[in-house]
């Protein structure tokens, strides 16, 4: 078991990748098998479900829009890098810390390899934009495991397109086969973090099975199974 990087009794997992890679699926059951072995697990997402991150799933869903004499845009990339670091030390402060120090099993949903990776996409000079976006959650703690969920972008586009609703501003073609490319080296957004990639679209069960296989390996001696 590797030491963890937080120093807290708890364990930190993420769960990343492009829209519709099936973060969302595994980190639920995720959850729940560790829940079924005894494991005292909490759940949580980015964006929050904190008055920021509420802000942010309103512009996602372009219910919030910049309103200039062109008419009506997205948020700048820039302004997003700020509203997601400011949810994210919201989302540390009022659901991770506390699991962590509670000895519980914290995942989540996104973390900041999502700023990195969305923000260095959508900004006219990526080369910039990562010292800047790393410097703003400076403080946002390590966590244990990053688990990056590697899917085609065809395969999520399919599964976007399926969920129905309206497109939200970060869902074109074009953006999410660069996102996919981006995820493909999060190592290098993320250097000395514990990374392992899983390819997300084989079965739900068997893609299950390899996270939680990960997961087992940073889990504390006390709580293997």
């Amino acid at each position: 078991m590797p030491p963890s990087p937080h120093g807290l009794p708890g364990r930190f997992v993420v769960i990343e990748g492009v829209d519709g890679c099936g973060s969302t699926t595994h980190t639920k059951r995720l959850t729940k098998a560790l829940r079924e072995m005894d494991i005292d697990a909490r759940l949580t997402c980015e964006p929050s479900t904190g008055p920021i991150g509420g802000t942010i799933r309103q512009i996602l869903q372009n219910r919030l829009v910049v309103a200039d004499r062109s008419g009506p845009r997205p948020f700048d990339w820039a302004t997003m890098g700020l509203l997601f670091a400011a949810d994210r030390l919201d989302h540390l402060d009022s659901e991770v810390l506390p699991g962590l120090e509670a000895g519980k099993v914290v995942v989540s949903d996104r973390y900041d390899l999502s700023s990195l990776a969305y923000q260095s996409v959508t900004a006219k000079d990526a080369t910039s934009v990562v010292p800047w976006i790393r410097e703003l959650n400076r403080r946002a703690i390590r966590p244990d495991l990053t688990i990056v969920m590697d899917v085609p972008a065809a395969v999520a586009r399919e599964r976007r397109e399926s969920r129905g609703g309206d497109e939200e501003i970060y869902d074109s073609r074009d953006l999410q086969e660069r996102l996919v490319a981006v995820y493909a080296r999060a190592e290098d957004l993320i250097p000395g973090d514990r990374v392992v990639h899983i390819a997300g679209d084989a079965g739900v069960g068997d893609v299950a099975a390899r996270v939680l296989d990960a997961v087992r390996e940073i889990l504390p001696d006390t709580t293997d199974s």
